[in-house]
C-alpha cells in the first residue's frame, strides 16, 4: 500500500502542475482583445462637433493609430466644448452600426495638453427613438477621464456609461431612461468637458484603442479538461487500490493460514503440562465473549505472568493479541465462507459482544473494514471463475 502511495502522489503532484499550467493559459488566452485601429471589417470618418464660437484652429486627424485634436477653447460660452468622433462606415463609406455588446471594457491611452478632464462617448441606435439621419437622437453613454501629459492608460466598463441629463432632458425622457445597448454602436467620441482649460492651445492624443471581450470557449474547455483528468485519476486510484488492497488481503491470509495447524503441530511436541493446556484451552474457548485472563488462570493452575511468558515464546503474542489474533482469523474465514451472516453476527459468533470494537480490531488487522474485506474477496472470487 505504501508504493500505491507514493506512486499516486507523484501522479497527484504532476496532475496538480499541469492543471495549474493550463489553467493560466486558458484563463489568460480568455481575456482577448482588439485594437480598434487593426480592425479591417470597416472604416473611419472623423467627425468633429462643437457649440458655435466654441474654438478656433481646429485640427483633428489620425496619424499612426493616433487620434490628435488640436485646438483653442473659447471661454466666452460656459458650455462650450469641442468633440471629435470616430464614426463607423462600411466599405461603401456609409455610416454603419456595429455591434459591440461582446465587448465588456474599453481602453485607451490619454495625453492631454496642459493636463485637463475629457469626456469618452459612445453614440448607440434607440430603435424607439433615434433618427437614423441625426445622431443627437442616438444615446450617448459616456463618462469623464483625467489626463496629463504624462499620458495614463485608461479603462472603461462599457456596462457603467452614464447618460448626460442635457440628452435626456432635450428629448423629454423620464429621468429614469438612462439605460442604452451596445448592439448597435454608430461612433466612439472624444471631447473637453467644462473643466477643459480655455483661451490656451490644447492638444489631446488618444493612442491604444482596445476592445475587451471575455472568450468563455477556453474556460468551457478548461472546465471540461480539468474534469476529465482529475475524474481519470480518481477512477485510475480507486482501480489501484482496490488491486492493492486485494494482494495486500491475500498476503495476509495466506500469512494466517499456518496458524491453526502451526498451534496443532506447537502441541503435539511440547508435553509440558502447562502449555498444552493453556494452547488447548485458547484453541477451543477463543470464541467464548467472557473468556479472560482470569478464566485462563483459573481453569489451568498457571499464573498470570507465566500465562503471558508462555504464549508471546510459543506464538510471539500476549494474551489479548493472541486471543484477537485467532477470533480475527476465524472472522475473516466466516466473512468469505458465510456471506449472509451480517457483520454483528460474525462478531459475536467469534466472541466480541461490541460490533464497533469488532471493526476498530479488524481494520487494525486486515486495514479494511469487515464488509470491505467481503467485498474484495467476493470480486477476487469472481474473476478467476470469469
Amino acid at each position: 500500500m505504501h508504493a500505491l502511495y507514493s506512486k499516486a502522489l507523484l501522479r497527484l503532484i504532476l496532475l496538480l502542475g499541469v492543471s495549474i499550467l493550463f489553467g493560466y493559459l486558458c484563463v489568460s488566452r480568455s481575456y482577448h482583445r482588439v485594437a480598434l485601429f487593426e480592425q479591417d471589417d470597416f472604416s473611419w470618418q472623423l467627425r468633429t462637433h462643437s457649440t458655435r464660437d466654441a474654438t478656433t484652429n481646429v485640427n483633428a486627424r489620425v496619424d499612426a493609430e493616433r487620434l490628435i485634436m488640436e485646438f483653442v477653447l473659447s471661454g466666452s460660452n460656459p458650455h462650450s466644448y469641442i468633440s471629435t468622433g470616430l464614426l463607423f462606415t462600411d466599405r461603401k463609406r456609409k455610416p454603419a452600426l456595429f455591434d459591440w455588446s461582446r465587448f465588456g471594457k474599453i481602453s485607451f491611452e490619454a495625453r492631454c495638453f496642459p493636463a485637463g478632464t475629457i469626456r469618452v462617448g459612445l453614440t448607440t441606435f434607440d430603435d424607439r427613438l433615434s433618427k437614423p439621419d441625426d445622431l443627437m437622437t442616438y444615446r450617448p453613454p459616456g463618462a469623464y477621464v483625467k489626463c496629463n501629459q504624462d499620458g495614463s492608460r485608461v479603462e472603461l466598463d462599457l456596462a457603467h456609461l452614464t447618460i448626460p441629463d442635457w440628452w435626456v432632458d432635450m428629448n423629454k425622457l423620464n429621468p429614469s431612461d438612462l439605460g442604452y445597448s451596445l448592439a448597435k454602436v454608430a461612433q466612439i467620441e472624444f471631447g473637453t468637458s467644462n473643466a477643459s482649460p480655455v483661451g490656451t492651445l490644447s492638444r489631446i492624443e488618444i493612442a491604444g484603442i482596445e476592445m475587451h471581450e471575455r472568450k468563455y470557449g477556453y474556460l468551457y474547455f478548461l472546465a471540461a479538461l480539468l474534469i476529465l483528468a482529475w475524474t481519470g485519476f480518481a477512477f485510475w486510484f480507486a482501480k489501484q487500490y482496490a488491486l492493492a488492497l486485494a494482494n495486500d488481503l491475500r498476503a495476509r491470509m495466506q500469512k494466517d493460514l499456518p496458524l491453526v495447524a502451526y498451534q496443532q503441530l506447537a502441541l503435539e511436541p511440547h508435553r509440558e503440562r502447562e502449555k498444552s493446556a493453556i494452547l488447548r484451552l485458547l484453541a477451543t474457548r477463543y470464541a467464548d465473549p467472557e473468556l479472560d485472563m482470569e478464566t485462563v488462570v483459573s481453569e489451568t493452575g498457571v499464573n498470570r505472568n507465566k500465562v503471558n511468558d508462555i504464549l508471546k515464546r510459543e506464538m510471539g503474542y500476549t494474551f489479548v493479541g493472541y486471543l484477537n489474533k485467532l477470533r480475527l482469523t476465524e472472522a475473516s474465514r466466516l466473512l468469505v465462507e458465510n456471506t449472509s451472516a451480517s457483520i454483528a453476527e460474525i462478531a459475536y459468533s467469534v466472541g466480541y459482544k461490541n460490533s464497533s470494537y469488532f471493526n476498530k480490531l479488524f481494520k487494525e488487522e486486515y486495514e479494511c473494514t469487515p464488509k470491505a474485506f467481503r467485498e474484495v474477496c467476493k470480486k477476487e472470487a469472481r474473476e478467476p471463475a470469469s
